[in-house]
Formats: structure tokens, sequence, C-alpha cells
């Protein structure tokens, strides 16, 4: 009994001992979980700046999967009157050596790249199993001031993802900018329904 009673002791004391889960596995394993699915959203911001994308659908496509990358093409539907789709974007996460990296893989329709594209940043704080977030990193700075978008280089973005346990599963994409250029710009998927995939994005 008391041998017993000092395994029990031990194995306690191990699971107390165990350091917790990396969150940004944690997150990496959340998002993974949806590859090969797709969701519909929206704008829920309200920016002025925005209005162009105000009440059209949306849907995100985890489209491919590795150990090292995610692909997640975003599509907007069309304007009022028209019928055409802009697949021109794709959200691109990555593991590094150090945690996350986040970029925008822009295209034209004719798949050439944007003059903008490839920009993003790397997460800085080990973050949570359902959030992570990128600020702005040297090189896409660089890019954003040659190409006359000062005005991006305070940029952080986010990537928020509800666990499976979650009432009202919801994945989110934000902009966020600081300083005399602030900026907010978040659309919203719905994670507990999913929708037919969509075409490939633009130069895929």
């Amino acid at each position: 009994m008391r041998r017993l009673v000092l395994i029990a002791a031990l194995a306690l004391s191990a699971c107390a001992t165990t350091p917790p889960a990396n969150p940004q596995d944690a997150f990496w394993t959340n998002l993974r979980a949806h590859c090969g699915k797709a969701y519909s959203g929206k704008l829920t911001s309200e920016e002025a700046v925005d209005a162009d994308f105000k009440g059209r659908l949306m849907l995100m496509h985890v489209r491919s999967c590795t150990d090292n990358e995610i692909r997640i093409p975003f599509h907007i539907g069309p304007k009022d009157g028209d019928s055409k789709w802009d697949r021109s974007r794709t959200w691109v996460i990555t593991r590094t050596a150090s945690g996350l990296r986040l970029k925008h893989d822009h295209r034209h329709e004719d798949g050439s790249e944007d003059l903008l594209t490839q920009y993003g940043g790397d997460t800085a704080t080990p973050g949570s199993a359902t959030a992570q977030s990128f600020p702005v990193e040297a090189e896409s700075i660089g890019l954003f001031r040659r190409e006359g978008r000062g005005v991006s280089v305070t940029n952080v973005w986010e990537v928020e993802i509800s666990d499976k346990r979650a009432a009202s599963p919801r994945f989110a994409y934000i902009l966020r900018r600081t300083g005399e250029n602030a900026r907010l710009f978040r659309v919203e998927f719905d994670l507990g329904r999913a929708v037919t995939p969509p075409p490939p994005p633009w130069g895929f």
C-alpha cells in the first residue's frame, strides 16, 4: 500500500513540474484542425476607409497545410451589381526558429505578384492557443516606405481562432495601426459551419 502511495505521489509531482504546452504549438494545432475547410464571414469593423468591403460576402479557405506552413486564401465577394470575386489575397502562416510568421501573398488575376506583396511580421511574444500577434517586420517596413505606404509602418496583424470547446467558434483576422495613422480592420468567420471551398486564389 505504501508503495502505491509513493508511486502516486511521484506521478503527481511529475505532472506539477511538466512545463505547459507551447501556446504557439497549440495555436498551430488549433488552426491546422480546419485544413481543407472553408468558412464564410464578413467585415465587423466600422471604419469609413473600408466602406468598399461592407456587406460583401467573404470566405476563408484553409487550403493547404504542412508541418511548417499553412496557406489561407481570403476571398472577397462581388460588389453590388457585379459578379466578380476578388481572389487576390492569401494569408501565409509559417513556423520560424523563434515563433510564427504571417505574410500576405497578393496577386493579380493573371497570377503575377502585386507590388505590395509578401509583407507581414513575426510574433514577438508567445501569444496563446487562440490568439497570435504579428508586429510588422523590418523588411516590410522598407517595402512600405519604397512604395509610398508609410502609414503602414506601425502595422500589427492579429489572428484569433476559437478552440473546439467554444459555443460560437470564430476565426478573426485583424489589422491594427497606432499613432496618427491609427487604424482597425477586422473580419470574422463562422467556424461552426463549413461551406463549399472556393476556387483557387489567383496565381495558384
